[in-house]
């Protein structure tokens, strides 16, 4: 059976906003939609529903998270194959197991009980930390409030790009699309007493701009390219060139240890910071 795009779903307009982009994504690659409801059958509103219908309220307020998000993803892209599930458990914990048999896993950037002052959900945070596939994660805002800039994939060039799976996913982003693939590469002068520059080292621009050159070496001959290598923070050009842009893609390093967060500082500043979505991508350890 194909691997599906998964969607976390929970009613929230962040999670529909993922709907929209997982059927996207599963109509792009050919692929089914799974639509995936997790809880620890939290009482959430709607228990006078449930008493009238004589049913437990967790599985009609599930079954109606479920429905709509199944029913908005249908008339989005009506070719595209559509399942749904309703999991008992920690959504982070369930998302973690879909995301093992998954293309792809698609969360909004916060829930039902995010914190409004909070930049990101733990739930998405968590995935994306911890996931076995690329997992995609929205910002809060409508796409169309993004301004200035062009459509394109955004993807951050890492030390060791020729082998790096966020390479390959955003040249295939790129060519599924019909978008320009943009390469960023951050690089910053020597600090300290000794900055003059030697003739027999190399200029730290030219360097990042080779670093980017090995990584677009293999992109397929379709996919327009574009290079940036600006002067500073990483995450900070990060963010600024993601002004305008369909899709930024990071490449994932997870830190070993237990359940807890596991991005490296690049990706999670991205993921609270990034005016796009965010694309975070496993890299193989």
């Amino acid at each position: 059976m194909d691997e599906p795009i998964v969607v976390g779903v929970d009613g929230s307009a962040p999670s529909l906003r993922a709907v929209d982009w997982g059927a996207e994504e599963a109509a792009l690659r050919g692929a089914p939609l799974r639509l995936v409801y997790a809880s620890l059958w939290e009482r959430y509103e709607g228990e006078l529903i449930a008493q009238e219908l004589n049913r437990p309220v967790e599985e009609v307020m599930a079954r109606d998270v479920v429905g709509t998000a199944e029913a908005r993803a249908r008339s989005r892209r009506p070719g595209v194959e559509v399942t749904t599930d309703v999991l008992a458990g920690e959504p982070e914990y369930a998302l973690v197991r879909e995301s093992g048999t998954a293309r792809a896993v698609v969360l909004g950037s916060r829930g039902r009980s995010g914190f409004t002052e909070a930049l990101l959900g733990s739930v998405s945070l968590t995935v994306a930390g911890h996931a076995h596939c690329p997992v995609f994660v929205l910002r809060d805002g409508p796409e169309d409030e993004v301004a200035g800039g062009s459509p394109r994939i955004v993807l951050a060039v890492g030390d060791k790009p020729r082998d790096a799976a966020a390479v390959r996913f955003a040249a295939e982003e790129a060519r599924l699309r019909g978008l320009p693939l943009e390469a960023v590469r951050a690089w910053r002068r020597p600090s300290g007493p000794f900055t003059g520059h030697d003739a027999g080292e190399s200029d730290p621009e030219e360097a990042a701009r080779e670093v980017v050159a090995e990584a677009l070496r293999d992109v397929p001959e379709g996919v327009a390219t574009l290079v940036r290598t600006p002067e500073g923070h990483t995450r900070d050009a990060l963010v600024e060139a993601a002004r305008g842009a369909t899709l930024l893609v990071v490449g994932g390093h997870p830190r070993h240890g237990g359940f807890g967060l596991q991005l490296g500082r690049v990706a999670h500043g991205v993921l609270h910071r990034a005016p796009c979505p965010v694309a975070v991508v496993p890299e193989p350890a």
